[in-house]
């Protein structure tokens, strides 16, 4: 058994992971960590868990060597620790965005501070298999991707790899999303009459996951805005593209068929008729599952790219877990297999 230890793991993702690596048939879990709730019985924070583990939460100070370890810190924790957590495993998975960007400058930029550790951004692997699965498989160090960002990413991959899009025309990718994205902190924001029923446009503008697609896709005219719904798990991206030269709908399917044929957690959704015919996280809750489509308008060449994911899940705890495999060489899907619940 390989033994994972999980950092910071009485958040929201910290709880997805401790719910899927307790089934995972490789893996046992050393330790989870909480400062705040240290000593207390894990299922405390995730109820869901209760009469599945007698795990307690310890300290950082305790942290023991394991085989893995995965970071569920806020972000900017981890980079400030990075040697120390170096020391006690081989091999790292970091959740947060502090090793998400290749460059220290892009990061200031989009962060608003200096990276407190530089010299380790070259070290991680960007942590979305989808785009990044042969490097995954032999890294010792890689980082987390942002749930907003692979949404977006997921919905254009496929356009962008096979050459079909305008870049001269800019991307806007208008990206709804759950009250989890928010964490288990709570503000005034999230107080129940205030986040209860909203529609609300809180980064229409300059969202930090902005860079990360940018760097994923390579393509520098893309921008994304945010606006939380009345949801609590779940982001769709709704991305409005313009093609370079004119495709039907069938070039369409072939290129995303092409990208997405044989992705054991992607989905191309694109139906005829019926409620679910075009991707909706509702039904993906739980599962590590991603569903992307699109909606042409041949006449102007505007294609519509939608993406539909889990945030804990694809997001974050899910997609943390595929790149968990990978490094192993352990079936992508291993402990990941939960299908959506339907209806919610």
């Amino acid at each position: 058994m390989t033994r994972v230890s999980i950092v910071g793991a009485s958040g929201y993702v910290g709880g997805e992971l401790l719910r899927l690596l307790l089934r995972h048939p490789q893996i046992e879990i050393a330790q989870a960590t909480s400062e705040r709730r240290a000593g207390q019985f894990v299922h405390g924070a995730h109820p869901n868990l209760r009469g599945y583990t007698q795990l307690r939460f310890s300290t950082l100070a305790t942290l023991a060597p394991c085989d893995v370890l995965i970071l569920a810190l806020p972000h900017g924790h981890a980079a400030r620790q990075i040697e120390r957590f170096a020391e006690l495993a081989p091999r790292i998975i970091d959740c947060s965005a502090d090793f998400r960007l290749d460059d220290a400058e892009s990061y200031a930029r989009w962060y608003g501070d200096e990276h407190p550790n530089p010299e380790w951004l070259s070290r991680f692997v960007y942590g979305l298999p989808e785009i990044n699965r042969e490097r995954i498989t032999t890294a010792r160090y890689v980082s987390g991707v942002g749930c907003n960002a692979t949404a977006v990413n997921l919905a254009l991959l496929p356009l962008a790899r096979a050459g079909a899009l305008d870049v001269a025309r800019p991307i806007v990718a208008e990206v709804k999303v759950g009250s989890s994205e928010g964490g288990d902190e709570p503000n005034v924001g999230s107080h129940h009459p205030e986040r209860s029923h909203v529609v609300r446009s809180y980064a229409p503008v300059g969202h930090r996951h902005t860079a990360e697609v940018r760097q994923a896709l390579g393509i520098e005219e893309i921008h994304l805005s945010i606006t939380a719904v009345e949801l609590v798990r779940g982001a769709l991206a709704t991305c409005h593209t313009w093609l370079r030269e004119p495709l039907t709908d069938r070039d369409l399917w072939r290129i995303y068929r092409s990208v997405y044929g044989d992705e054991p957690f992607v989905r191309i959704v694109k139906e005829r008729s019926g409620v679910y015919r075009l991707p909706e996280p509702k039904i993906l809750a739980g599962s590590n599952l991603a569903d992307v489509g699109w909606a042409l308008d041949e006449q102007s060449g505007r294609v519509v790219a939608i993406a539909a994911i889990d945030n804990l899940q694809k997001g974050a705890a899910g997609t943390a877990i595929q790149c968990l495999n990978l490094i192993h060489g352990w079936p992508e899907t291993t402990g990941l297999e939960t299908i959506g619940l339907h209806p919610v």
